[in-house]
């Protein structure tokens, strides 16, 4: 969490960085950057962006909500009279223009992740891991994209010692510019994988794509690469091509023993112990939360945080405070009709990568007596062509999961309805809504249960309705 000493942005040199004309008076000062008058807190520069809506059609709820000032490219007529206005060509390049300032004024390191999955919580991950050393600066929110991005950078505090910036992509060249824009000193690639296929002829496109982060390393800056996976060579080459000379390894096969080497893996209730080593100096830490996937992001996080500056046993203290956030793991025990039951909340979206480490988790997670492996699961967004086979294609995670009961939304899942044997039993519906009675119905007492599924495949409101009706039922 960043702290700051003096605002953000005084009016001058939001002015100065955008080449804007200040409207309505230069005595304000902001103290944050919003896109969205909901989440506007008091004291924000609001960025009137032009997206789905027009943001300008929205000054007055702006200054309602105690905006300081508004970045637009118009006065509207009916724009509030005591709301300071910075007006520029167009918001998302003043956004930008404020975020390359912000960098320059930065003396702090700055990291930047991307993959298939797993981008998220390794920002988090980062985000405890480098606080044991210093103050951090992270966007709250999955802010990956090509605004979220400038937001998350231009709300960097120059007094931050390390700035944490999540790159996602849904098609070709959107990495590599933003990339540039946050001037990375380390990269991190969590994994490639089947994602966001619709947009790209072959996962070798999506493993080119996801290389460009590293385009945007500033001289001597790192690139922390997965080993384990099948594109390792070719993010390997694609470093040295860009003329990375710091690549370091992360992952459990030999590739990784140069660089940050899963050495042990120890499921416990709620977590693991996690043994490695890091540039050959071993190690051993708590990990509080389940899923062998988390610990290899752990392995990313540690060789990032090395090469910034930070020390291992501050790194290694900070992970162990890591916890993961809202549907991304998280456990909770319930209790509805008299059955107690374990949640696993993993429904922030799914690809075949991620629903395979779901499950995972999901088969080494102890039941009550007499409860079993239940997994909901909601159909995979984006993959394009391959779609079927791909859905098909989770019949063995879920299998070596031990899935006793299962329960699927979408017609994405029929390829794998199809293919069940005659050992799991199971509900298939168009969507996710539509499983809640079923669901209710049919758990038993020390089940637990998995919550899987893109986010656009509606399993995060159905756990959301299950657990009001736990709650009701409590």
């Amino acid at each position: 969490m960043s702290v700051l000493t003096s605002p953000l942005w005084s009016a001058l040199e939001a002015a100065a960085a955008t080449g804007g004309t200040l409207h309505g008076g230069d005595d304000w000062a902001a103290s944050g950057i919003s896109i969205d008058t909901r989440a506007l807190a008091p004291g924000d520069l609001f960025v009137a962006l032009k997206d789905v809506r027009d943001g300008h059609d929205f000054l007055g709820a702006a200054a309602k909500a105690g905006a300081s000032a508004a970045l637009v490219s118009r006065v509207p007529d009916d724009a509030p009279k005591t709301l300071a206005l910075l007006g520029v060509t167009e918001p998302l390049k003043g956004l930008e223009a404020l975020g390359i300032v912000a960098r320059e004024r930065h003396f702090g390191k700055l990291i930047a992740v991307t993959g298939s999955a797993g981008k998220t919580s390794t920002k988090e991950m980062l985000r405890t891991a480098l606080g044991a050393t210093g103050s951090v600066h992270a966007a709250m929110k999955s802010f990956n994209n090509h605004i979220g991005v400038p937001v998350s950078l231009a709300s960097l505090p120059s007094t931050a010692d390390f700035g944490v910036f999540e790159v996602g992509m849904n098609h070709p060249g959107e990495i590599a510019p933003l990339a540039a824009l946050v001037r990375p000193h380390a990269s991190i690639i969590t994994t490639v994988a089947a994602a966001h296929l619709e947009a790209f002829d072959s996962m070798e496109g999506i493993a080119a794509e996801k290389a460009q982060i590293m385009t945007g390393l500033r001289p001597g800056g790192a690139a922390v690469l997965p080993a384990d996976n099948p594109h390792y060579s070719f993010l390997r080459a694609e470093a040295e091509r860009f003329g990375v000379t710091t690549i370091v390894p992360f992952g459990q096969n030999a590739s990784a023993t140069d660089g940050v080497h899963l050495t042990s893996y120890t499921p416990e209730e709620g977590g693991a112990t996690v043994d490695g080593t890091a540039f050959g100096q071993s190690f051993s830490f708590k990990l509080n939360v389940a899923g062998k996937h988390h610990a290899l992001n752990a392995m990313a996080v540690i060789g990032a945080a090395l090469n910034v500056g930070a020390p291992l046993d501050q790194t290694l203290k900070g992970l162990e405070a890591f916890t993961v956030g809202e549907g991304r793991g998280a456990t909770q025990e319930v209790t509805i009709g008299g059955k107690r039951l374990r949640i696993i909340d993993e429904s922030y979206n799914a690809n075949p990568a991620s629903m395979a480490a779901s499950l995972a988790v999901l088969a080494n997670t102890e039941t009550g007596p007499g409860g079993r492996r239940v997994a909901v699961l909601g159909e995979m967004k984006e993959l394009g062509p391959t779609a079927p086979d791909l859905h098909e294609g989770l019949l063995t995670p879920v299998c070596e999961a031990g899935v006793n009961r299962l329960f699927l939304s979408g017609e994405g899942m029929t390829p794998l309805a199809r293919v069940l044997p005659p050992t799991i039993e199971w509900d298939h519906e168009r969507s996710a809504d539509l499983l809640l009675s079923a669901l209710q119905a049919n758990l038993q007492d020390g089940d637990v249960v998995l919550f899987k599924g893109s986010n656009a495949s509606g399993v995060g409101g159905l756990l959301a309705a299950f657990l009001a009706k736990a709650n009701e039922a409590g």
